[in-house]
């Protein structure tokens, strides 16, 4: 998963002409490291899509424009749309954001 550090950069890449997958977390996130525990299996399945990870801390902004609430929060973009956003709540398990992303990819 690659690391979104700035606003423009974060712009760019959820403008793309494919779907993009974004992990919003935060480094003292403990469900957030329960997701780093099993994220590895869904990525190489999912593998055709791009993944990006943002430090909801460090782009405040980013999280308060597209309604982040709660974190771990995955959110797909796709021409700078947000077309889904699976809430912290729903992302405990394998088996949810596997769902998730079937459903919205």
């Amino acid at each position: 998963m690659e690391p979104i550090h700035t606003m423009e950069a974060f712009n760019q890449i959820i403008s793309s002409e494919q779907p993009v997958i974004v992990k919003f977390q935060a480094d003292w996130c403990p469900d957030c490291r329960r997701m780093d525990m099993f994220i590895g299996d869904i990525l190489t399945e999912y593998k055709e899509y791009q993944w990006y990870e943002v430090n909801r801390d460090e782009l405040p902004e980013a999280a308060e424009q597209y309604e982040v609430m709660g974190i771990p929060s995955l959110l797909v973009f796709k021409q700078g749309d947000k077309l889904a956003h699976l809430h912290s709540a729903y992302a405990k398990t394998p088996e949810e954001v596997e769902e998730f992303l079937q459903k919205h990819l």
